[in-house]
């Protein structure tokens, strides 16, 4: 890796980490900005393999109110894509949110998903499984 780049990923880290731990909203009783940052899909009786966000129709920002129980994937408007949230549930650390989605024109067949945030951190894993598929997004979430 180049110095320039190593410079880079150095400052970001340095200017999220403060977000993060002084946010340690993940526990759901705020609304949230999460980010998909990678992407691995895996079929039935093939090898896993990484893909972007989009291969898969999957927004690169989710906002997730789970007051509200909904994520969406524009802040406002008619046109942002929306799921309902079913259950709510935290776990060791970690707010569960579960859901599922009936196929239709702009996603996959049916299909059921499962968020995982780390309520120290903010880091996000999106699990999603329908018909001899699943994927696996990793992200990090901010409070807003």
């Amino acid at each position: 890796m180049n110095r320039r780049v190593a410079v880079v990923l150095a400052i970001c880290c340095i200017s999220f980490a403060p977000t993060l731990v002084a946010g340690a909203g993940f526990d759901g009783s705020q609304p949230l900005l999460c980010t998909v940052i990678e992407v691995t899909e895996c079929l039935g009786g093939e090898k896993c393999k990484e893909i972007s966000a989009e291969d898969i129709n999957l927004p690169r920002l989710l906002w997730i109110d789970v007051g509200k129980k909904t994520i969406q994937s524009k802040k406002q408007g008619d046109e942002a894509r929306k799921s309902q949230i079913d259950q709510v549930k935290r776990v060791d650390g970690k707010l569960m949110l579960q859901g599922a989605e009936q196929g239709g024109d702009d996603i996959r067949d049916g299909f059921g998903w499962t968020i995982a945030i780390m309520e120290d951190t903010g880091q996000m894993v999106l699990t999603a499984s329908g018909d001899l598929v699943g994927d696996v997004a990793f992200g990090v979430c901010t409070t807003q």
